[in-house]
């Protein structure tokens, strides 16, 4: 699907990329961006809560990436910490 701030030859370009990367390729960068993205998001508990330690900050992101009920299910005597 093509992002309404991108033109369809950029689109095209861009899906083009992508296959060649091929699957192996597709799913080494999927996970990078996962990874980049976790790192901003801890950047930003950080930010907003230099008092947590590494600790409180991956309990706030699982929190983030979980919601609160799997979360409690998975961590039960974690605490609910603010993201």
């Amino acid at each position: 699907m093509r992002s309404a701030d991108t033109t369809p030859a950029a689109h095209a370009l861009q899906v083009a990329l992508y296959q060649r990367l091929g699957a192996t390729g597709r799913a080494t960068l999927a996970a990078q961006l996962s990874e980049e993205t976790r790192e901003m998001t801890r950047a930003g508990v950080r930010a907003r809560h230099p008092e947590y330690g590494a600790a409180e900050i991956e309990f706030a992101l699982r929190r983030l990436l979980l919601g609160d009920d799997l979360f409690r299910r998975a961590w039960p005597r974690a605490p609910l910490l603010s993201p």
